[in-house]
């Protein structure tokens, strides 16, 4: 794609990079075929190829308009389009740099704005924790829209946190909004590796990965959220502690993978960011060592057909497909994934449900209709938003896959 950037773009790192970017596209339009929002809604400029138009247009000068950050804005970032296109266009970060110029140039409704700070602030803070336990507690009284951001009791529930030392040590992101709705995530992931000779440990001041914010257009914040776990983590990877860093949230994954690009032009940071990126590694790449320590130990129902669910930030952003129903398979569980389906988002994409539940909850319903044609005793999943958002469509237990492990091992 030829481009011509407006003058305040040419020289900068943003526009050197978004340029980069929009050179490799080919305007074929594959990427339409994949997209969950052209799929709905049927506009060009709903879909990657015309997102990618309009923000060529913006560096190239042309007036930013409320609906160019609106067809923005629709977009999930699942990167669908990413593993579908055959140049190899990188559309997740061209999104974020065309959200951040736009938002700088468009001001949003006031309701709109504080709805953003909201989320960026409250899905962040140390109040959110006891707000959940008291949302469980209310969750009757509730409106349905917010029952479904509310866990049950039962789900705020979590067993025992393993004690004992091992040589071989891992860190784990504890997260922000994990501990909270879903605390048995972190300890089943504890145990789980404890089971198979590896220790967990957990540096509290680490917090937020840092993707809230960024996918709220608040870069700087999302960079200070980066520079503060790094700081967290530095003194356990100095010290040659640990062997990487785990990730159990597929959405958290992607996002520290990325540390080490995001902070790249950052003197202090640069070498360390591209260092925690280095060790990070999702929970499903452990597994061929899990399977391998606990074949013996693991008691599978062969009988209870569980339906495997794909975060996009698992198959699209960290490119790791199929290895969770694999791995989980070989150990005797029966998990199935939908094959017409499996590719497309569920509609949670982290803050996205809340800003645009219409199209959420549409693909919630279809993805769920979909998995319903397998008959599962159980939906199991990689991501915490993901696992949430489904869950708040249908009756059906949903979990992740590593609190499935956890209870069959003896």
């Amino acid at each position: 794609m030829q481009t011509n950037l407006s003058p305040e773009f040419r020289g900068t790192q943003q526009g050197a990079t978004a340029e980069a970017i929009l050179r490799k596209c080919v305007h074929c339009g594959f990427c339409l075929a994949t997209c969950p929002t052209y799929q709905l809604l049927g506009n060009e400029l709903d879909g990657p190829r015309g997102r990618i138009y309009l923000i060529k247009q913006v560096l190239e000068g042309a007036t930013v308009t409320r609906s160019t950050q609106q067809h923005l804005d629709r977009c999930l970032t699942c990167r669908s389009c990413e593993t579908t296109c055959p140049s190899g266009v990188d559309y997740g970060h061209l999104i974020d740099i065309g959200r951040q110029v736009i938002d700088e140039r468009v001001a949003r409704p006031t309701r709109e704005k504080f709805v953003r700070w909201l989320l960026k602030v409250g899905l962040t803070s140390s109040f959110f924790g006891p707000a959940i336990k008291l949302g469980a507690l209310l969750r009757p009284m509730l409106p349905k829209t917010l029952q479904n951001k509310v866990p049950l009791p039962s789900d705020i529930e979590s067993g025992s946190w393993p004690t004992r030392i091992h040589a071989r040590k891992v860190l784990l992101l504890a997260g922000c909004v994990q501990p909270s709705i879903r605390p048995n995530i972190n300890a089943a992931t504890a145990r789980v590796l404890d089971a198979a000779g590896i220790q967990s440990l957990v540096a509290g001041k680490a917090g937020c990965c840092g993707a809230i914010r960024v996918h709220l257009n608040d870069r700087p914040g999302g960079l200070n959220d980066m520079r503060r776990n790094i700081d967290a983590w530095w003194p356990t990877i100095e010290s040659n502690a640990i062997d990487a860093i785990i990730m159990n949230a597929s959405g958290c994954g992607v996002m520290v993978k990325d540390y080490g690009a995001a902070l790249a032009a950052d003197a202090s940071y640069a070498k360390k960011a591209a260092r925690v990126s280095a060790l990070t590694m999702d929970l499903s790449e452990l597994l061929p060592d899990l399977v391998s320590a606990l074949r013996t130990r693991v008691i599978a129902s062969s009988q209870q057909l569980m339906a495997f669910h794909s975060p996009c930030t698992l198959q699209h952003g960290q490119r790791l497909l199929g290895g969770v129903e694999r791995h989980l398979q070989s150990l005797g569980f029966k998990v199935e994934v939908t094959l017409s389906e499996n590719h497309q988002c569920c509609g949670s994409a982290g803050t996205y449900s809340v800003l645009e539940p219409k199209i959420a909850y549409q693909l919630r319903d279809r993805k769920l209709a979909e998995i319903g044609r397998l008959k599962p005793r159980c939906i199991i999943s990689a991501n915490i938003g993901c696992i949430q958002h489904l869950q708040s469509g249908t009756s059906i237990p949903v979990k992740h896959w590593i609190e499935i492990l956890d209870q069959a091992i003896v």
